[in-house]
């Protein structure tokens, strides 16, 4: 037996909650996301960039520098040795080419830790890799530029008798390229520690006034099927 009684009526279609007259609540426009300190890091990662190419350019200089403090002795060569001109150098001669090295990387790295940390809008985390990996290729090319400009003397040169030979300039040490970003990361990490605020103290664009727009309302769930 089937039911003869007519279906009832379908259910009321929901609609959305009513809209208060009271005062409107004041919408705020959403944060960027993420960790203070990381944010904007693919923005840094053009200057990070050409903060390693003008850093390894700075090497330049360095060597320019290195070449010129960095003692050399010059020898008049005899027909069974070398004999030293004027006063024999001591043996300290010899180890004098690292300690300019060692002072001239540390210098360069002072100066570009502070300049690097000066430039607010980029502080963060690879500008601090970009200023350790620029650091070290100044303290490369600053090397094989010395090493290239003072050469020591060649074979036939020390057989040519009465020939005045100079002393080559060498690193003996390849540890001093370690001085330049230790100095210059040692800068830019004191003067994180001396910063309170958690960003760092970044300075970025200024933001655009967007008209603000209040939540749609929900959307209603479609009516059941009689």
């Amino acid at each position: 037996m089937t039911d003869a009684r007519p279906p009832g009526p379908a259910a009321p279609f929901p609609t959305a909650p009513a809209v208060s007259d009271g005062p409107v609540a004041h919408w705020q426009p959403a944060r960027p996301a993420g960790v203070p300190g990381l944010r904007g890091t693919r923005a840094d990662l053009r200057s990070a960039l050409l903060t390693v190419l003008a850093l390894a350019l700075a090497g330049l200089l360095a060597g320019g520098v290195w070449i010129w403090l960095a003692p050399r002795a010059d020898y008049r060569v005899t027909a069974t040795s070398v004999e030293p001109i004027g006063r024999a150098p001591s043996a300290e001669l010899f180890m004098a080419d690292d300690g300019v090295f060692v002072c001239v990387l540390a210098a360069l790295g002072l100066v570009a830790g502070l300049v690097v940390w000066l430039r607010r809008q980029r502080r963060g985390p690879l500008t601090l890799v970009a200023l350790a990996t620029g650091m070290l290729a100044a303290g490369v090319v600053a090397w094989q530029l010395g090493q290239w400009a003072g050469p020591g003397p060649t074979h036939a040169e020390l057989e040519d008798v009465g020939r005045t030979v100079t002393t080559a300039l060498s690193l003996g040490a390849t540890a001093a390229l370690a001085v330049g970003p230790f100095i210059a990361v040692l800068v830019y990490l004191a003067a994180t520690a001396l910063t309170s605020r958690d960003d760092l103290g970044r300075t970025g664009p200024d933001p655009v006034d967007e008209p603000i727009r209040p939540p749609l309302p929900p959307v209603p769930p479609p009516a059941p099927r009689p």
